[in-house]
């Protein structure tokens, strides 16, 4: 691997601002005007289901994946490579804290970003965080289409999502909703989410507000 390309994240990262981003405002803590954040294992569906979520509520969309590897100038397994994951997980949770500066906002999450307690803190003061949930078997399905997995290159790829499930279940169900990714069309999976957000008055304020002038409409 090119020298250039392995000491990508660590250049970057000393002038700390590819990373951290200018200066953000804190967002006010009405719901309404929260980033909502996508959090569950490789394979759940949370880019997937986070594009068509954010063009349903009319709000920006950004994979916290694409943009850790536009900050650091190389992809997520150079960076593990080079760094480790103890270096990938600091850079990405400076940079999922950026991405909550300003909202309202559809963020999809890795799969470990919702396990490190400071970047969980950042996503429950900033945003109202939705765990995709979903079974073994659905995973593996999935995981299988692609081969850019770092932590599945370790082993076998089933027992490593099973062992990941058993370790990180418990802390995704800290989130603020839990919907289930299912097998079928996204727009189901969509549909859930909505119906979940709203439930817990927490779509984003002009779809809220869009929503209500409905059901006036209608009375």
């Amino acid at each position: 691997m090119p020298l250039g390309r392995v000491a990508c994240w660590k250049k970057k990262d000393m002038s700390a601002q590819h990373l951290d981003g200018p200066p953000q405002a804190r967002q006010p803590s009405d719901s309404g005007h929260r980033n909502i954040v996508l959090v569950g294992l490789m394979g759940a569906g949370k880019s997937c289901i986070g594009r068509r979520l954010a063009n349903r509520l009319g709000v920006e969309f950004l994979d916290a994946d694409v943009e850790i590897e536009k900050a650091a100038g190389c992809s997520i397994q150079e960076i593990f490579d080079a760094h480790g994951e103890e270096a990938f997980r600091d850079g990405e949770r400076r940079v999922i804290e950026r991405l909550l500066g300003d909202g309202p906002r559809v963020i999809a999450t890795g799969g470990g970003a919702f396990m490190d307690p400071r970047t969980r803190e950042a996503i429950g003061n900033l945003a109202v965080s939705v765990w995709l949930r979903a079974d073994l078997d659905l995973l593996v399905r999935r995981t299988a289409r692609r081969h850019h997995r770092p932590l599945l290159r370790r082993g076998k790829p089933r027992e490593i999502l099973s062992d990941l499930m058993e370790l990180r279940y418990p802390v995704y169900a800290e989130a603020d909703l839990v919907v289930d990714s299912q097998d079928g069309p996204p727009e189901e999976t969509v549909n859930r989410v909505m119906t979940a957000l709203r439930g817990a008055g927490a779509l984003p304020a002009p779809v809220a507000s869009g929503a209500a002038m409905e059901q006036r409409d209608g009375a």
